[in-house]
């Protein structure tokens, strides 16, 4: 049963998708984005279109992941190609590389959105993600993108106990960026970086470990595990199971973090001035 306070943000949530009356949806997948096109083709039906850019950013799990939720859930969905890797000030991988994925992104769902006469464009920001470095969300601002969840009051738990409470599967589903948030800052995003990545945490995950990340250092795969899961990697013979699939992935060491698995480890490395916005991130480029 819901309890009153998630029930006012929840009817909150649905009165302002009626608001709008029509939406693009960016959708990812994840929890966030994956509860707002839920309740947005729930609200509104046909007049929701969730779009989900396909880019080597995104693993092939994770693809896979979100067309099946769209396809049970009979969210209209539009899959559209993305490569943030033409783009040389994405590619090398400064503490501003979100702000030009999202921007790219949200030039293409603000032309698809005029184009075919939507109201608005949204997408799944949530009130805790104020209280963490989001270069994505200046972009989001250029192009006036509306944030349902967010403006409805909904943090991170109350989207995870609506989700649970609609009976949709991924309502625990670990946090998932995008595969270049794996590599350290300063090192380029390439095709072959990302791939490894992806092959590593595949391997883990088929281990066993349910969320995990693996940190490219170059040459160094530097592994997080939940704190909970931490004990199985000294059970026996993981370890060697672990440093094979690290290693056919490409690295050539393999380091784990005693700390375990936090979200945005690779920002504690930053100098606050990485985080200032630049005087030409402030304007909106034309469509791509």
């Amino acid at each position: 049963m819901i309890d009153e306070t998630l029930d006012i943000k929840h009817r909150a949530l649905e009165h302002r998708i009626s608001q709008l009356g029509s939406l693009v949806v960016a959708y990812s997948g994840g929890v966030d984005s994956a509860l707002l096109a839920y309740v947005t083709q729930k609200t509104i039906g046909g007049r929701c279109l969730a779009v989900l850019a396909d880019s080597p950013s995104l693993s092939r799990n994770e693809y896979d992941a979100a067309v099946a939720f769209a396809l049970e859930h009979s969210i209209n969905l539009r899959v559209i190609k993305t490569d943030e890797l033409d783009n040389p000030e994405y590619k090398r991988n400064g503490a501003d590389r979100c702000f030009y994925c999202k921007q790219e992104l949200f030039a293409v769902l603000e032309q698809i959105r005029v184009q075919q006469g939507y109201t608005a464009v949204a997408y799944g920001k949530n009130t805790d993600d104020a209280n963490d470095i989001r270069p994505g969300a200046r972009a989001a601002g250029l192009y006036e993108v509306v944030a349902p969840l967010a403006e409805s009051g909904l943090n991170k738990e109350d989207v995870r106990e609506l989700a649970r409470l609609a009976g949709l599967h991924l309502w625990d589903k670990p946090a998932s960026a995008c595969l270049a948030s794996r590599i350290e800052y300063g090192r380029p995003v390439t095709r072959e970086a990302l791939k490894a990545v992806e092959q590593a945490e595949a391997g883990l995950h088929r281990l066993g470990f349910s969320q995990c990340r693996v940190r490219h250092h170059g040459e160094i795969a530097r592994i997080e595990i939940a704190q909970n899961e931490m004990s199985r990697v000294f059970e026996h013979g993981m370890v060697s199971q672990i440093v094979l699939t690290i290693k056919q992935a490409g690295f050539h060491f393999v380091a784990l973090d005693l700390e375990g698995y936090r979200s945005g480890s690779m920002n504690t490395l930053l100098p606050p001035e990485a985080l200032l916005i630049k005087k030409d991130q402030s304007t909106k480029p034309e469509f791509l």
